[in-house]
């Protein structure tokens, strides 16, 4: 991009956006357009190619804010202003713009995509409101007894937390207290940590705590004394090969994991080990038509291979037509994050890079939610950063269960 001239307008200044840049504004070189010469005239893609790199996540063109050209999105911008913004134009800064006096955020903040991100000293969606008390003592009332402002969990307004509440149910809803310390979410089973049950049932949460009922142990109440095993000896045989009882996706009593939900046939073994929902895709497919699932994993038939068995192994394009369809607009080959395959990109499967996906490698699935290590709660697969549930679950990380009573 341009930036800002710092020498007399009778200089220029080359830089890397196909142009010169005179005081602030990009003269173009040939067949190069655009604020920041970033378009190009003559394209060499094919219309379908260039759609393609233009559609967000959610599928739509340009978030339907502007027009697709060769690859790259052009925000419709009519007031000259170019409050519509990002690779897609998903961003529209306009929310940001103060009713009053028209100023973004009132003149006392940055805008970031829509939101308002507020000067020390002022609060509120477009940062209108201004604290009674200074920021060093709205700091101080913010701060938990570990040092952490609002533990982590919330954010501080003129020396109060706001908690993030994710199930805002009951009179607390799961995260509570002056510094957002308490956090009911802890007293909950892993494989069904928003259920109304906590501690198992057997127990009262305090503050993320559980103080267990007469017979029962545990840190969530989950062992009881009448069990001939011990805790220790009865999460040991829960946990078989993982760090988690029952892999996270049952429940761990006297030494038995009872697999979630119950009557599920596709998450079963003797520590809830398999989980057959892995070998689906969000249309519900198995291994992509192209071989069983055995205990989570698919195995491929004949001529195929892939998690899901989605790719072919014999290709009858070129080389040369291969890596065109998986060259993005800047020309890099799967975003540099992945292989190419037959015009399809693999996507990096390291288990240091587990979270690159997407047609082109472009999605991040670290945003999905990964409480206590499981992604989309273990109940739905990540999709570029968003949870696609399987039946019976929804919630914004798979997390709550709307399937049969059980």
């Amino acid at each position: 991009m341009c930036t800002l001239c710092t020498v007399p307008s009778t200089s220029a200044d080359i830089l890397h956006c196909h142009g010169v840049c005179h005081c602030g504004k990009c003269e173009c070189d040939e067949d190069w357009f655009g604020e920041a010469c970033q378009y190009q005239e003559d394209c060499n893609l094919t219309n379908k190619k260039s759609k393609e790199l233009c559609r967000n996540p959610q599928g739509v063109v340009c978030s339907n804010a502007g027009s697709c050209h060769c690859g790259s999105c052009m925000c419709h911008n009519p007031d000259g202003k170019s409050l519509v913004t990002g690779r897609f134009c998903e961003c529209d800064d306009s929310e940001c713009l103060d009713e009053d006096n028209g100023e973004v955020c009132g003149g006392h903040g940055q805008c970031y995509c829509g939101n308002c991100y507020c000067a020390a000293g002022w609060h509120g969606d477009k940062c209108e409101l201004q604290c009674d008390i200074s920021p060093w003592e709205s700091k101080r009332r913010c701060t938990s007894p570990d040092g952490k402002i609002c533990s982590n969990r919330g954010t501080c307004i003129c020396g109060e937390c706001t908690c993030y509440d994710v199930d805002p149910s009951g009179d607390w809803g799961d995260i509570h207290g002056d510094t957002c310390e308490c956090d009911e979410r802890s007293c909950h089973a892993t494989y069904d940590r928003y259920s109304d049950d906590f501690c198992s049932g057997h127990g009262q949460c305090n503050c993320g705590r559980c103080d267990c009922k007469e017979g029962w142990m545990g840190k969530k109440c989950e062992h009881p004394l009448s069990c001939s095993l011990s805790l220790e000896s009865s999460l040991k045989k829960c946990k078989g090969t993982s760090n988690m009882p029952c892999f996270g996706r049952g429940l761990c009593q006297c030494g038995q994991c009872t697999c979630h939900p119950p009557g599920d046939t596709r998450v079963h073994g003797r520590n809830c080990e398999c989980d057959d929902r892995q070998c689906e895709d969000i249309s519900g497919e198995i291994c992509g038509g192209h071989g069983f699932c055995s205990c989570g994993r698919c195995i491929c038939g004949d001529g195929w291979f892939g998690k899901l068995c989605s790719f072919p192994r014999t290709c009858e394009m070129t080389d040369a037509q291969s890596k065109e369809l998986c060259e993005t607009a800047d020309g890099v080959m799967c975003n540099g994050k992945g292989s190419c395959h037959c015009g399809r990109c693999i996507c990096s499967g390291s288990p240091q890079d587990w979270w690159v996906s997407g047609e082109y490698c472009e999605c991040d699935d670290r945003e999905c939610d990964k409480h206590d290590g499981l992604i989309c709660t273990g109940n739905g697969m990540c999709n570029c950063g968003n949870c696609d549930c399987w039946d019976g679950w929804t919630g914004n990380a798979c997390e709550i269960w709307v399937g049969t009573e059980y």
